[in-house]
């Protein structure tokens, strides 16, 4: 006999699905354009990007996307593409659920990273979760001093993607995210932290074209790929050379790499993170020689863009220092980037160079 409709269980799986979070994406190049991707794919988030020098193209056309998770993609964008971060008080907006911060950090060329995020998140926000998907150590200080109240994540991302042009991604190397949640005193139940960073992962795994995981260890993480950013990096930079040629020119993995790296390792020991007896090899050989891959510090100088060294290089080194390791490659590196990054701001006009002498005006 039928069951009574009065009485009949309930089918309603639409009851069971996890609210849809609102997300904006503050940075969409290389890393972000991947990181909207995967978390518009996953039917969890209505994602909002927001772009600058490629804003028209993709605002117009989408992305052409070629990835090594997703396939080949033409035309795909998100929900909503923005061509500067809202102002929530002056649109009357609700706040967003999650910001997902995947820009270059150089806080030493305005705007910085919380001048970025200003008109999207208020003064007293206890709402929205701020997730940084950036390189570097000490990257969320600014933000808890600016926003007390605020929830952070670490994003530490391990992909091999590029821009190729403006809205045209080649993603050749598959997207793994390690998320986790940096302390902060000022919110008093710790266990909420945990909680929305494993929100988050399930936000950007749920597609099934990533590799997103929850790490603790926040530290640990960003330690351990600091071996690579704040050694390679800068030295591939300065060279001129990828980290294929960098390991044929003589010497130069004996006498400037190694060493690096070890005092970084030394850092990260004297501050209580133990990274693998192995973390110096594996990164030195981490990618394939005959990839011949330029690092992004590397490539940035050859556009003629700002370098991130300030997180990549300057804080560890400053951290290192303060814990009483000596790190003498790392100084040399870091007045040589300084040097570069100065060199970039004057052919910009951001500093004044005084007239040749014979040619004052």
């Amino acid at each position: 006999m039928q069951t009574p409709w009065l009485i009949r269980p309930l089918h309603l799986p639409f009851l069971l699905q996890p609210t849809t979070k609102n997300v904006l994406v503050i940075g969409g190049g290389s890393v972000g354009a991947i990181a909207a991707l995967n978390l518009d794919v996953g039917g969890l988030a209505n994602v909002t990007i927001t772009l600058r020098s490629n804003y028209i193209p993709v605002f117009f056309q989408g992305y052409n996307i070629e990835s090594c998770d997703h396939g080949k993609l033409e035309g795909w964008k998100p929900g909503e593409v923005l061509s500067a971060v809202p102002d929530l008080e002056k649109q009357g907006q609700k706040p967003y659920d999650y910001i997902v911060l995947a820009t270059k950090n150089i806080p030493d060329v305005p705007p910085t990273a919380v001048d970025l995020v200003a008109t999207a998140l208020p003064k007293d926000n206890a709402h929205t979760v701020l997730v940084l998907i950036q390189n570097g150590l000490n990257i969320e200080k600014p933000f808890l001093e600016a926003y007390p109240n605020t929830m952070v994540l670490s994003g530490v991302s391990l992909i091999g993607s590029k821009e190729v042009r403006p809205g045209h991604i080649v993603q050749d190397e598959h997207d793994r995210l390690l998320i986790g949640a940096f302390a902060n005193p000022n919110i008093s139940k710790q266990d909420i932290l945990e909680e929305r960073a494993k929100e988050f992962v399930e936000l950007y795994s749920r597609g099934g074209k990533t590799d997103c995981k929850y790490s603790p260890d926040v530290l640990h993480d960003r330690w351990r790929k600091l071996v690579y950013n704040a050694c390679l990096n800068p030295i591939c930079a300065i060279t001129g050379l990828d980290t294929g040629r960098i390991r044929l020119a003589e010497g130069a993995v004996e006498g400037l790499v190694r060493p690096a790296m070890r005092e970084i390792v030394a850092a990260a020991e004297a501050l209580g993170v133990k990274l693998a007896d192995d973390v110096v090899e594996y990164m030195i050989g981490v990618d394939p020689l005959d990839l011949y891959l330029a690092p992004s510090m590397l490539a940035d100088v050859g556009k003629g863009n700002y370098i991130e060294f300030e997180n990549l290089l300057g804080e560890p080194l400053r951290e290192g220092k303060k814990a009483g390791v000596a790190m003498p490659t790392l100084e040399v590196l870091y007045q040589i980037a300084k040097a570069l990054q100065w060199r970039t701001k004057a052919e910009r006009g951001v500093v004044k160079v005084p007239p040749k002498r014979g040619e004052e005006e």
